[in-house]
């Protein structure tokens, strides 16, 4: 029996390390999207605490390291973690490729017409953007509650009650948000 048991141990065990096995690439770039930062900590979830602050898309980035669901950065000389906290179905590698991207995407940002730019450097939400948009304005929707980038609606919140959705329609756009009466002004930009 112990010889029969043995090897699917050893083998639970190193797809085990497989799965807790942390990145060796160490990517510099650009932050993908306006992300939220309080006392050196950016969470996926993207919460607006008191005392944060928000960094610009674009924002020049270097991984350092890597810790328990998080990855360590530099970002303009200062020590931060972006933590996976929500999105734990993705492996850290491939996570942190969402936050830390090659090209600026303040490039592309420039390019949008004049309302989107305004709603994307506000941290907010307009009909009519695209995916990419939102994601540049609020970050990605955590993949805990919306596993598929491709739905429909997206949800996100602002703090732990203060949740909102973004619907888009056929074409990718979107068509509405809805949020709460006291939080409508922090995220919908009119």
């Amino acid at each position: 029996m112990k010889k029969i048991i043995l090897p699917f141990l050893l083998a639970g065990a190193a797809v085990a390390s497989a799965a807790w096995a942390q990145p060796t690439e160490k990517p510099e770039g650009f932050l993908c999207c306006n992300m939220r930062s309080a006392y050196g900590w950016i969470s996926d979830i993207n919460y607006e605490t008191e005392g944060g602050q928000i960094i610009p898309l674009g924002t020049p980035l270097k991984v350092t390291g890597y810790g328990f669901n998080r990855a360590h950065v530099l970002i303009d000389g200062q020590k931060q973690s972006i933590g996976n906290d929500y999105s734990r179905t993705l492996p850290l590698n491939v996570f942190i490729k969402r936050y830390v991207i090659p090209t600026n995407p303040q490039e592309k940002l420039a390019q949008f017409a004049p309302h989107i730019q305004a709603a994307i450097r506000a941290s907010k939400v307009t009909k009519g953007m695209t995916r990419e948009q939102v994601i540049m304005s609020v970050g990605y929707p955590v993949t805990s509650e919306n596993p598929s980038l491709d739905a429909k609606v997206w949800r996100f919140w602002l703090g732990s009650f203060s949740e909102y959705r973004v619907r888009f329609d056929d074409a990718g756009l979107v068509d509405r948000i809805d949020a709460d009466f006291d939080i409508e002004h922090k995220v919908i930009q009119p």
